[in-house]
Formats: structure tokens, C-alpha cells, sequence
């Protein structure tokens, strides 16, 4: 694959080479009637974002290239579309735009001097049309991650000079035509993710083919025989096959060029994967995943090459053996969700000298100490076991760590001292004891600190403070006694705090200041179960982020690229929501709580919390708070969950209620509320429990009717009521809001991120090197 990168790169560099000076009028003027086909998000608006991505030839003015990726097309791409008038193109990328499911028009056939078609994640439908034959000076096509159907076109056959070939995660049916496999020159296809079915057809062994990726497809039929004939081969995915045979992994030996083979969720011989066998000694990266091995492989020990190796999700038990880490080369090593219990060899020896950057042990069956991890360690996960003891010093001295999960074991002692050190910290339900370490430094970039469900003592670490890039801080379920840590909303980046059940007690505010909670970027507060009094000043929600946060807006962090997959490390949290505690994934990508719930919190709800238009879930039970339920609540659109029951509150529930189309879970049970129910559809369809307590409650879902059915309902909440919120927080906010804009501004262009992957119950490290 290296090849063809290089030789699409120079491609694409040569033609930024002959880049124009300026377009012709003519040419100029089709792009922008082609711009004006479609909607635009705001970034793309501009003529100047626009044209970045237009190249025209220096002397022709004509426009050879249009580079137009990444979401700012929004439409239907019509088959008399003004972008089938520029015949002069050579290269074209409309990838990751939205065409809203447009058919993949014969119009292209027109560009006849096209050399690179890149037209990915476009959700373009139908067959792809006969008209593609013409396209004879291709050398890439893309169309993967569409809506694609109908047999694969054979057609391509006339496309002599392509060199890649993507049409994966399509629908694609049928059989694969025979002619893919003697065009001249093509050295990478991917057709996995479709439903292609049959055998294959593979007579030429001289074919150019490096790259093949078949992958989860539907074939009945026995089709490694004829891969095997593909004798260039260096990259082969045969994930998933279905075949009702296991694969025998030594009738890969002819494959002698093989440095990559993915075989995830295949079934192997036993035969083949406990006996010394002939295997392809070149090989880098092996994929056994889902194989439903139970015994470690003996001939990976003779892989001198390999440096990625992935064995999770099998049934493999007893020890890891310790010549696996004595492969000079192995960097990345995936034995999560299996049934090991411990490794072979010192302790203090067997890991420490190992090449690894990256281990994943997580979901297995180890106990006892934990080894002292490699010296070149940069992610390192071992969560859901049952290690004892404590958590080793050792990792202090691992200079590259940068992710450390050890959820879920049974470590005791107290925490290392220098979890400043690491981006990641996830030591969540174990048994730690003694202080969180107050040693986070200045500059520390520390992200994600999770210690919850432990036995930790004190006070939060005032050093935190120094943790400029945190964004998710979780301590909950221990013995913590602190007054609010008002002090924490100087830090720019923090989106989730959760203080739940612990012993932090006192006000929320200072009772001498009535400004605003002002949480820059906070999306996630969840302080349940512990000692907070006295009441809330009525703007108290006026400045948090939450007001505005756009949903599945993903704010993801990655470890760089392998392959073509990216993986993600999605905090996780124990929330309430809709009346019960369940695991919310993706927190710090679209979810947005408020968890008051038993406290001693008293006084009237603030109304400002209609400000909060974006969040999901508020629980105020159990608390002491009096008046009456906040019109500005039907302000809050997407609103599923709310709870407010075992308060004090009194008069009507707001009619307003009843609109929120997204609400599933109401509970205003054991306050002093009076008048009819709100008659929504969500609303009544809740059971009588979440109205129960209330003695001045009518209507449905209680049996109690109303006597006048007509009564007027609570006053309409005018747009004016929300302006004046508005106002009131902007006039608040706004000195405050400049000079946290000017911190965050300077943090944000000094930060680089370097990430992580953690992704469905398994670590994965993407930034690893690699010889």
C-alpha cells in the first residue's frame, strides 16, 4: 500500500503544482453557480473557504482539480448540475458531504479527463450507472460509505488504469466479476462491508493486487483457495466469512509477501493455531479476534516481524507465555476479553524489558500483584480484572504513559503520586484509600480523572487547579469532605464533574455573592447525596455552556491513525436518568445533566434554568426547594428526564410541560402542587406514582377528575420573559466572559493534543510507533 500512497500523493502534488494564478470568468463562474446549488453550513459560506479547495491550470484557466470534502454540501446533486460543465477536471473529492441520498448520477461519465474520483460518505443510492466506463484515465475511484446496490459493475474492467478501487460499506450484491482480479494495474480493493455472496473467480497469478479486503460479506462458498493464487498480496482482510469450515491458518504459507491478514471473527483449526506451522514469516500485523481460540498460539513465537498482534475476544486461559515478550518488534498487544488469570515469569522482569507501547488486558480473569509495566508503555489497560495489592510505582517512572486504566480491580493502598503525569487516569472501583495526591503540576495535561467508587479521604487537591486541560473530573462514591468547590470553575475545559455521595456539605454560592455558577464549558453536574444547604440565586445557570451546546457535536480525542479507523475513548458515567442508574457512554460528546438530588437544598428552583435549553436530564428530588415549578422549564426543548419529586413545591404544574415533545420521565410526586395535570401525550402516559403525594392533583394518569376542565391554564411564557433571561445573563456574564474568553482563546492555540482509544469495553492505542 506504501507504493500507491506515493504514487496518489505525487499525483496529487503535481497537480497543486500546476496550480492557477487565476481561474477563467467562464470557470469561475460555474463553481459559483455550483456553490449556489446547495445550502451551506456557516464556515463554508464564505467565497474564500470555498475556493481554497479550486485549482485551475496556469495556462489554460481551465479547473483541473475541486477539492470540496468534509460536510459543506448539503443537497441534492442534480444529474444538469453545473458540476458536470467542468470537462477539464482531473482530480475531484466531494467526500463527506450530503447529498441526501441523490443517485449516483451518469453525469460523471461526462468528466472523461478525470484521474482521481473521491466520492465517500455521500449517501448517494442506486447502481452505480453504465456511464463510468468512460472515465478511462482513472486511477483511484472511491465510493465507499454510500447507499450503493446492484450487482458490482463489471464495467470497470474498461478503466485500465486504475490503481485503487474502494467500493466498500455499500450494498452491494452478487458475485464478484472475474475481470477485478486481471485489470493491469490495480493494487488495492476493498469490497468489505456489502452482501456479496458465491465463490471467486481467480485464474491470473501475476496480478498487481496488494491490497484485498473482503470482509464481512455473505459468501456460502469456499473463497481462500482462489485468494490464495494472489500471490503480491501484502494486504488481506477476510473478516467474518461465514464459512461453515475453520480455516487452517498454514495454507496461508504461499503468501510469503503477507505482512497484514485480518481474520476476525473466523474459526480456526486447532490443528493450525497450537502446532509450529509453516506462516508467512513477514507478517506485521495479525488479526485473530473473535477466533474462538482457547490456547495461546504457538507459532507466533516464530513472527520476528510482527508488531501488532490481536488475540481479544477468544476463550484463551492460564498464563501469558513470557517468550511473547521477547518478539523484538511487538508494540501493540490486544489480549482483552479473555480468560487469562496471570503470566509467566518474574514479575519484575517478565513485562519491563518488552518492546510494547501499548497493552490491553482489560476484561480477563488476572489476580495477584500487579508486574511492573514496560519501560516503553504508552497505553496501558487492565481494567475489569482482579489484581490486589497496590498500584505499582513503577508506572511513575514510565515517561511515555499516557493512558492508565485500572477500573474495576481490587487495588488498595493509595494513589501514586504522579497521575499529573498522564492524560488519562481511570482508577475507578477499587479499594484506594488515604488522599487524592495534591502534586499536579503546573502544566500538568491531565484530561480525564476518574477515582470514583474508592475509599479516598480529605479534601479535593487544590493543585487540580493547574490541570488546565481537564475535562472530566469524577470522585463520586467516596469519603471526600469538602465545601463546594466553587474554585474549580476556573478551569476552561471541565465538562463533567460528579461529586455524588460523598460528604461535601455547605452552600453553593457564597451567600454574599449572587452572580451566576459560572462554568465556562460545564455539561455534566452531578453532586447527588451529599450535605449542600441553602438556596440557589434566581440567574444561578445563567452562564453555562449548556445553553447552547449542540447536540452530537463530537468533540473526540484521537491517538493519531492506523489503518484507516479511528478509535475513541468514551468517559463513561453512573447517571439517573428517567428514574433509574445506568451507564451513560459518549458524556463528553452530546449528554448534558444536572443532578441535585439529596441535599438539603432549599428556596425557590431559579428560574434561569429555562436558559438551559440543551440539557437532557435534571433531578432536583429530595431536597427542600418551595415555590412554584418554573415556567422557564418549557424553555428547555430537549428535556427527557425530570425529577423534582420530595420537595415542598406548591400551585400548578406549568400547562407549558405538556409541549416538550422529548419528555419520557416526569416525577412531581410528595410536594404540595395543586390543579390539573398537563394533558400532553408524554405527560399522561407516565404512571400514577409520579404524581402520587400531591393532595391538590387532578386529572390523568390519577383517577382524581378535575371539577372545572375548563380552567384557564397558567400564563403563556412570553418571548419577551425569555429575552429578558437573556439580557439578565448577558448583562451578568458579559465582563466575566470577555476575560474567560481571552484565557481559553490563549490555551486553546497553545494546545496540541495527542490521544487515546477506548472503544465498546477494549484500549486501543492509535499513535503507536511502529518500525
Amino acid at each position: 500500500m506504501s507504493n500507491l500512497r506515493l504514487r496518489l500523493l505525487s499525483l496529487v502534488s503535481i497537480l497543486y503544482c500546476i496550480a492557477a494564478l487565476r481561474c477563467r470568468p467562464d470557470q469561475t463562474e460555474t463553481i459559483k453557480r455550483f456553490k449556489n446549488e446547495f445550502a451551506f453550513s456557516s464556515i463554508c459560506r464564505n467565497d474564500t473557504n470555498f475556493f481554497s479547495g479550486v485549482v485551475c491550470d496556469n495556462t489554460t484557466g481551465a479547473v483541473t482539480v475541486l477539492e470540496l470534502p468534509g460536510g459543506c454540501l448539503r443537497g441534492t446533486l442534480r444529474p444538469n448540475s453545473s458540476l458536470f460543465e467542468l470537462s477539464h477536471l482531473r482530480y475531484l473529492n466531494l467526500s463527506f458531504n450530503n447529498f441526501d441520498s441523490s443517485p449516483l448520477s451518469s453525469a460523471f461519465g461526462q468528466l472523461n479527463n478525470l484521474e482521481v474520483l473521491l466520492l465517500s460518505s455521500n449517501g448517494f443510492t442506486g447502481q452505480v450507472p453504465s456511464s463510468i466506463r468512460n472515465l478511462t484515465k482513472l486511477t483511484q475511484l472511491n465510493l465507499p460509505h454510500n447507499k450503493l446496490t446492484g450487482d458490482l459493475p463489471s464495467l470497470v474492467q474498461n478503466l485500465t488504469k486504475l490503481l485503487a478501487l474502494d467500493l466498500s460499506y455499500n450494498q452491494f450484491s452478487g458475485t464478484i466479476p472475474s475481470s477485478f482480479f486481471t485489470m493491469p494495474f490495480l493494487s488495492y480493493l476493498d469490497l468489505s462491508e456489502n452482501h456479496l455472496t458465491g465463490s471467486l473467480e481467480i485464474s491470473n497469478s501475476s496480478s498487481k493486487l496488494e491490497n484485498l479486503n473482503l470482509g464481512n460479506n455473505h459468501f456460502e462458498t469456499e473463497i481462500i483457495d482462489p485468494v490464495l493464487r494472489l500471490v503480491n498480496l501484502r494486504y488481506l482482510s477476510l473478516s467474518f466469512l461465514n464459512t461453515s469450515h475453520p480455516i487452517d491458518l498454514s495454507i496461508f504459507s504461499p503468501l510469503q509477501s503477507l505482512t497484514h491478514l485480518d481474520l476476525y471473527g473466523n474459526s480456526l483449526t486447532l490443528t493450525s493455531v497450537y502446532s509450529d506451522i509453516d506462516f508467512p514469516k513477514n507478517m506485521e500485523i495479525l488479526l485473530l479476534s473473535g477466533c474462538n481460540i482457547s490456547e495461546f498460539p504457538r507459532f507466533l513465537k516464530s513472527l520476528k516481524k510482527l508488531w501488532y498482534l490481536d488475540l481479544s475476544s477468544n476463550r484463551i486461559k492460564g498464563n501469558v507465555p513470557d517468550w511473547i515478550w521477547s518478539l523484538p518488534l511487538l508494540v501493540s498487544l490486544d489480549l482483552s476479553n479473555n480468560s487469562f488469570t496471570g503470566f509467566n515469569g518474574s514479575l519484575d522482569h517478565v513485562l519491563a524489558n518488552s518492546s510494547v507501547q501499548v497493552l490491553d488486558i482489560a476484561l480477563n480473569s488476572f489476580k495477584g500483584s500487579f508486574p511492573n509495566p514496560p519501560v516503553s508503555i504508552i497505553n496501558l489497560s487492565a481494567w475489569n480484572n482482579s489484581f490486589t495489592g497496590d498500584i505499582p510505582l513503577s508506572v511513575c517512572n514510565r515517561t511515555s504513559l499516557d493512558v492508565l486504566d485500572l477500573s474495576y480491580n481490587n487495588f488498595t493502598g493509595s494513589i501514586p503520586p504522579c497521575m499529573g503525569n498522564f492524560t488519562i487516569v481511570n482508577l475507578r472501583k477499587n479499594k484506594l484509600e488515604g488522599n487524592i495526591p495534591d502534586e499536579f503540576y503546573s502544566g500538568a495535561l491531565t484530561q480525564t480523572l476518574d477515582v470514583g467508587y474508592n475509599q479516598l479521604t480529605g479534601e479535593l487537591p487544590r493543585s487540580l487547579l493547574n490541570c488546565s486541560f481537564i475535562r472530566f473530573l469524577s470522585v463520586d462514591h467516596n469519603r471526600i469532605n469538602d465545601s463546594f468547590p466553587l474554585w474549580l470553575k476556573a478551569l476552561p475545559n471541565l465538562k463533567v464533574l460528579t461529586l455524588r455521595s460523598n460528604s461535601f456539605h455547605g452552600p453553593m454560592s457564597p451567600p454574599d455573592d449572587q452572580s451566576p455558577l459560572a462554568f465556562p464549558k460545564l455539561q455534566i453536574l452531578e453532586i447527588s447525596h451529599n450535605r449542600f444547604t441553602g438556596s440557589l440565586p434566581t440567574n444561578y445557570f445563567a452562564n453555562w455552556s449548556v445553553k447552547s451546546l449542540k447536540m452530537y457535536d463530537e468533540e473526540r480525542l484521537y491517538m493519531g491513525d492506523y489503518s484507516s479507523d479511528r478509535f475513541v475513548y468514551e468517559d463513561t458515567l453512573d447517571l439517573q436518568y428517567k428514574g433509574l442508574y445506568m451507564e451513560q457512554g459518549k458524556v463528553l460528546t452530546f449528554y448534558s445533566a444536572i443532578d441535585f438530588s439529596g441535599n438539603k437544598l432549599e428556596g425557590e428552583i431559579p428560574e434561569s434554568i429555562g436558559l438551559l435549553k440543551t440539557l437532557i436530564a435534571l433531578n432536583l428530588s429530595n431536597n427542600s426547594f418551595t415555590g412554584h415549578i418554573p415556567m422557564s422549564f418549557a424553555n428547555v426543548t430537549e428535556l427527557e428526564s425530570l425529577d423534582l419529586s420530595g420537595n415542598k413545591l406548591s400551585g400548578e404544574i406549568p400547562q407549558e410541560l405538556g409541549r416538550l415533545s422529548y419528555l419520557a420521565y416526569i416525577d412531581v410526586s410528595d410536594n404540595q402542587l395543586t390543579g390539573k395535570i398537563p394533558q400532553g401525550t408524554q405527560i399522561i402516559g407516565q404512571p400514577k406514582s409520579s404524581f402520587e403525594g400531591n393532595s391538590g392533583l387532578c386529572g390523568l394518569p390519577l383517577e382524581e377528575s378535575c371539577l372545572r376542565e375548563d380552567a384557564p391554564s397558567t400564563q403563556e411564557p412570553e418571548e419577551e420573559e425569555e429575552e429578558i433571561l437573556e439580557w439578565r445573563a448577558a448583562a451578568i456574564g458579559y465582563g466575566p466572559g470577555v476575560l474567560f474568553g481571552l484565557v481559553i482563546g490563549h490555551v486553546v492555540a497553545l494546545y496540541k493534543p495527542g490521544w487515546f482509544i477506548k472503544n465498546n469495553g477494549q484500549n486501543r492505542l492509535r499513535g503507536i510507533r511502529h518500525p
